[in-house]
């Protein structure tokens, strides 16, 4: 296997380390020093101001946090990290690697983690913080971490995939479906993060009524414009319920469009890409373009929502909208894509009503707008410690 690979960036860690990693004992999950190390990048992560997404990592990491996490795994005692775990993460979501590595980490493995290919300051930030840590008070947890960049390589792909116990991929079918070209172990474990939309629900007398309506739109600004829409997580479908939808609309979408123009560069290349995205949806969709003084935001109107409709999403500020009268309306867009439900003013015991009665094939989170890019080791229906670490019973 070609660790050394010229294909291949080590970033952390080092073409030895890795080939190393077969070799070592596996943790248990929340191992005492896993704890500490992430509580202490914690310290180092939550001190930066300048992006909102490394210092939430940095909050998520903190080691009080965790123990509530250790807390609700009631056999941890009887379980060991399965190994090696190769994580492949998203080009387009900057910290999503962090998250995953943690998770591996936290589980009781070796961890080799892919970086996006793309620059992000944020990748450099921490993996520089994680490097400090290593070098000093953390060197006992150096043979367990590895972060590599390489570009679309096969025999890369191949060298990882071959000696990981666990391998998780996030990015897309297209992603899943080239890196199972790379041939795993017969007893390792996949985990595979798809494509997956998602959706929001609003009621607008809730809307209407709420006296902060600015923190609403800020809420609602970072599920979608501050990752460009492109997370998994950001809502492409906005269901409204209530009386005065029309007047809700108004308010809201001026507001998100108000921000959308403080805060957010809409690149030509975006612009264009939404224009073939609306004309696209137009000419195979019942739908209408809701009037806009730029591109900043574009809504399609549609009278009914059903599973059909996503193939047409876009990101960049492209949504699709329907007025509802009930729940039940949302149910055929709720199917295996469907990952994650945000709202404002909705009632939780509704949503369990709901839940009961439609039973959806999809939708793994319901959680209130602004929330949607929060990490849960429960994520998209995995049990992450549980995947990653074996159980060993004494009889």
């Amino acid at each position: 296997m070609r660790f050394n690979s010229d294909d291949v960036q080590y970033i952390v860690g080092t073409p030895e380390t890795a080939e190393a990693m077969g070799n070592l004992k596996p943790m248990r999950p929340f191992d005492d020093g896993v704890l500490a190390f992430l509580n202490d990048l914690s310290g180092a992560l939550r001190r930066n101001r300048e992006y909102p997404d490394v210092a939430t990592f940095g909050f998520w990491c903190r080691k009080a946090a965790l123990l509530q996490e250790k807390a609700k795994i009631d056999d941890a005692g009887e379980r060991f990290g399965k190994g090696v775990v190769f994580h492949s993460t998203p080009s387009n979501v900057p910290v999503n690697f962090a998250f995953s590595f943690a998770a591996g980490l936290l589980a009781g493995n070796a961890n080799i983690v892919r970086l996006p290919g793309k620059p992000f300051a944020q990748v450099d930030i921490i993996c520089d913080a994680v490097r400090k840590l290593l070098a000093e008070e953390h060197r006992a947890l150096a043979p367990y971490i590895v972060f590599v960049k390489f570009p679309p390589s096969k025999a890369a792909a191949d060298a990882f995939s071959a000696m990981c116990n666990v391998r998780v991929i996030w990015g897309g079918d297209r992603t899943v479906a080239e890196l199972r070209q790379s041939p795993i172990p017969a007893r390792t474990t996949e985990i595979t993060f798809a494509d997956r939309h998602s959706i929001a629900v609003i009621d607008a007398d809730a809307y209407l009524a709420e006296e902060r309506k600015d923190t609403v739109i800020q809420n609602f600004y970072n599920d979608t414009y501050y990752t460009d829409q492109n997370a998994c997580t950001s809502p492409r479908i906005i269901f409204w319920q209530g009386t005065k939808k029309a007047e809700a609309k108004e308010d809201f979408w001026r507001r998100v469009h108000d921000l959308a123009k403080e805060k957010y560069t809409l690149a030509p290349v975006q612009a264009v890409g939404k224009l073939n995205a609306l004309y696209t949806a137009g000419a195979n969709r019942k739908v209408a373009l809701e009037k806009s003084e730029d591109m900043l935001v574009i809504r399609l109107r549609t009278e009914h929502a059903d599973k059909g409709l996503m193939d047409y999403k876009y990101n960049s500020g492209f949504f699709f909208e329907q007025e509802i009268d009930s729940l039940e309306e949302i149910a055929e867009v709720c199917d295996l894509r469907c990952q994650t439900l945000t709202y404002f003013g909705v009632k939780e015991e509704d949503f369990r009503a709901f839940l009961e009665k439609a039973r959806p094939a999809g939708v793994d989170r319901i959680v209130p707008m602004g929330k949607s890019m929060d990490f849960a080791l429960v994520w998209d229906g995995y049990d992450l410690i549980r995947q990653m670490s074996r159980r060993v019973t004494v009889i």
